[in-house]
């Protein structure tokens, strides 16, 4: 720059009048002034712009991002509709962009004809000659000629198409693994798709919002091709069957499903206290009961008592001191059952004695070999083996277990604990026979009055007695786990758990879990296996603490994420198989005023009663 004055003056003309070199002085400094001026800012292209920029023939890195756009060269014969939907809907970080060039349709008329000429030209020529006629040719010419009436009518347009899908990945390696993924889902649908090379900016370039298409890959279509090619598609949860669970936030259609007609009829239920699981659930309770589906609700908190009243439902409350027992050592009766008496058995021995476990703080191997042995003793003592008749035998109880292990060397410690719940402080839980009837089609079973420590362990006995009926006859039915966290909490009840949820469609079993502990159950490697295996996922309002790692589970987008830390009451995201949706949970004031939680309404309710009651002397 310090060269610019000198060089104005060598060339600046000697008839120049003496101002202009002052003038174009001060021009110049000013420019100056401001240059040093803008240096010294920082604007949002600075804020937005990598640290570095390395240009390679198959990609561009963007700092320590490696990106790579992959775009299409020729498409099938027909595609359909939303069939850039699989692309749109990848959990992944991409940029999509399409261009779309109109052409002249005098233009194209006058190619077509000329390709109609040279068609009917080789189809005549094949004909003179006795050759066998070509379909490829003749479809080509019905389609030309299809095209160009439409064209001339003005019901088709024509345009020259462009779509690219820009990759972003943490490694080199990975962004060959998305862009080999990429390449398949587009070959699944006929659709030939390359990567840059040597143009690796120029594809970056096209997908940015700036409008600029540096590739000008295009392809010839007309306009019902392309408008099955706009990504604008919505999760629709809509079906001609189900039951309604709310309403899609995105368009405020209905989401009605039916939870069996998936590939499982398991279902998770993730929220915070407060954000409305338990009234979803009950709300689905109320509306699958309709539809002829027995359930079955395991209740932690007393919050089904109302819900069963009202509907006519079966209320259970299992306590120390409740008349209401179920037996740990209770067997399926093999009622159209495929598995042998023997399997049963044995299945039924390694239940309990995952139970044991729990209940006993753990065994050691020598305890495990000696419960394994008075297990199979205690069952044949009642005439139980595999052989017997499992519709006419009597199962043992927790004192059988205890009197066998007395009668056994090295048992003595086994004894000492087993004796708390058969004669001491428990011994109202286990040591009786089952006693409860669920012939009716909505039974809730109550472990709220038990002590903490026992809540897993009678959950883990109630549920085993609920499997032992289910496969005892086959008929529709979901079983409801409220609080599920509390069997992830011991490796036996949680594997107990995932075993039963992998089982359960086989006996057209739908299992819903239920937790607010969010870090406890994902973490678990049952607890994922368990998600894995529902078909069905309601992620309602979620904890700060809680929200990475059900980002990471269910492949949030961000925008899903910020979503699920503002939800309101009653607000989350439906998933339904491969499809979900914003939901918003709904019901009728009668359904509400049933299955509330709110303790204030739930008081305003019961004031209501009692002005009814004595309004008519009751």
């Amino acid at each position: 720059m310090a060269f610019l004055p000198k060089a104005e003056k060598i060339t600046r003309p000697r008839s120049a009048a003496p101002a202009e070199p002052s003038r174009g002085a001060a021009e110049r400094a000013t420019l100056e002034e401001e240059k040093l001026y803008r240096e010294g800012v920082v604007t949002l292209r600075d804020l937005m712009a990598p640290a570095a920029f390395n240009i390679e023939s198959g990609f561009v890195q963007l700092g320590t991002t490696f990106v790579r756009t992959v775009f299409v060269v020729t498409y099938p014969r027909y595609i359909s509709i939303g069939w850039s939907s699989p692309i749109v809907n990848l959990s992944l970080t991409l940029d999509i962009a399409m261009f779309f060039y109109p052409v002249k349709s005098a233009v194209i008329l006058k190619q077509l004809k000329k390709k109609v000429g040279a068609l009917e030209a080789q189809i005549n020529a094949d004909t003179e000659k006795g050759a066998p006629r070509d379909p490829l040719r003749e479809t080509a010419l019905r389609d030309i000629e299809q095209l160009r009436d439409n064209l001339t009518q003005g019901v088709e347009h024509f345009f020259q198409f462009a779509f690219y899908v820009t990759l972003y990945a943490p490694s080199k390696e990975k962004l060959d693994e998305l862009s080999q993924d990429i390449e398949s889902i587009f070959g699944s649908k006929l659709i030939t798709s390359r990567k840059v090379l040597f143009q690796s900016e120029q594809g970056f370039t096209s997908t940015l919002p700036l409008g600029i298409d540096e590739l000008m890959i295009a392809f010839n279509m007309n306009s019902s091709p392309i408008a099955a090619s706009f990504p604008f598609i919505y999760a629709d949860l809509t079906s001609d069957n189900g039951i309604l669970y709310g309403i899609n936030r995105h368009n405020n259609s209905l989401i009605l499903f039916d939870r069996f007609s998936l590939q499982n009829a398991n279902m998770v239920v993730f929220a915070t206290a407060g954000a409305g699981k338990s009234y979803a659930v009950k709300l689905e309770i109320m509306r699958t009961l309709m539809l002829g589906t027995d359930v079955i609700v395991i209740d932690p908190e007393m919050e089904y008592k109302y819900l069963a009243e009202a509907v006519g439902g079966t209320y259970v409350s299992i306590s120390l001191s409740s008349e209401s027992k179920v037996n740990p050592f209770d067997l399926p009766r093999p009622v159209g059952l495929e598995a042998s008496v023997g399997n049963i058995l044995r299945g039924a021995i390694i239940t309990v004695k995952g139970l044991l476990r729990i209940m006993l703080g753990g065994l050691t191997t020598v305890e495990d070999a000696l419960i394994d042995r008075a297990l199979r003793e205690v069952y044949a003592k009642k005439d139980i083996t595999p052989e017997a008749d499992l519709k006419t035998v009597t199962p043992p109880i927790m004192q059988d277990l205890q009197e066998v292990l007395e009668g056994m060397e090295g048992s003595e410690e086994l004894v000492l604990k087993l004796s708390k719940y058969t004669t001491g402080t428990f011994a109202g839980l286990f040591n009786s026979p089952t006693n409860v009837d669920i012939a009716n089609q909505l039974v809730v079973f109550s472990v709220r009055d038990l002590e903490d420590e026992l809540r897993p362990l009678a959950i883990y006995a109630i549920v085993n007695y609920i499997w032992n009926v289910v496969r005892s006859e086959r008929k529709k039915r979901l079983l409801i786990i409220d609080e599920a966290w509390w069997l992830m909490q011991h490796e036996d009840s949680a594997k107990f758990i995932h075993a039963l949820v992998k089982r359960c469609r086989k006996y057209y079993l739908g299992v819903t879990t239920i937790t607010q502990d969010v870090n406890d159950f994902l973490k678990s490697q049952y607890g994922q296996t368990i998600v894995t295996n529902s078909a069905l996922q309601l992620l309602m309002k979620q904890s700060p603490a809680a929200i990475d790692l059900v980002q990471k589970v269910f492949l949030l987008t961000d925008s899903e994420k910020y979503l699920l830390l503002e939800s309101g009451v009653g607000e989350g995201i439906f998933f339904a198989g491969p499809k979900h949706a914003a939901i918003k949970v709904l019901a009728s004031y009668t359904e509400d005023q049933i299955v509330t939680t709110n303790p204030q309404q739930l008081l305003e309710i019961e004031a209501a009663k009692r002005e009814f009651a004595r309004e008519h002397g009751g």
